[in-house]
């Protein structure tokens, strides 16, 4: 199966179904295709959630492994598979933090940069005042309740629509907007009270 191309902004409903379906039927190069597509976002969902690389990178295979181990039992129901994978990520965070009765940190482990997508054109200067901001901004989201967490990143930082974030988190389209709203008002209260 050719799954170049293909990405999760681009992929149809369609194809992104008889991927899913033909991986429900134990078909390996189908879930490797689906695989490429997440992979990343899942990655980047649990390292907000956790903070930790190692920890990260180990839930997110986790994710994928119980993906595996349960996809003879995934139905397809109109619902993007990524739903389906980031319900498990939720619920593996979930696991990992209650086993460390942990709040939900999403700050940066001291001595790691965060997570800043650089232009390889940047100055340094530049570069150092990104890595400032998004600093400041992982620790403002910190301060936020896990569910404000969770739909700042999967909407803003990872650019899922209104609608995929519902399905993810299990809820009402209408619920997510104010949640986002809620969350944004939050995040402005915060960061202005850290510019005086």
């Amino acid at each position: 199966m050719e799954c170049v191309g293909l990405s999760r902004g681009g992929i149809l409903m369609e194809k992104e179904k008889e991927l899913a379906l033909r991986a429900s039927q134990r078909d390996a190069e189908a879930f490797a295709c689906l695989y490429d597509l997440y992979v990343d976002g899942i990655y980047k969902y649990i390292f907000y959630k956790v903070g930790d690389v190692v920890e990260t990178e180990d839930l997110t295979a986790q994710v994928f492994l119980k993906a595996w181990e349960a996809i003879g039992d995934y139905e397809w129901r109109d619902l993007p598979f990524s739903a389906w994978l980031f319900r498990i990520a939720h619920n593996l965070v979930v696991d990992y933090h209650r086993a460390r009765r942990e709040t939900v940190p999403i700050e940066q482990p001291e001595g790691r940069p965060p997570l800043v997508i650089r232009d390889e054109e940047m100055r340094p200067e530049q570069a150092l005042e990104e890595i400032m901001i998004a600093r400041q901004l992982q620790e403002a989201i910190a301060q936020l309740t896990e569910e404000q967490q969770e739909v700042i990143i999967l909407r803003l930082l990872e650019g899922y629509s209104t609608a995929e974030v519902a399905r993810i988190m299990g809820k009402k389209p209408g619920a997510i907007r104010g949640l986002k709203f809620r969350a944004l008002c939050a995040l402005r209260e915060i960061l202005d009270r850290e510019e005086r």
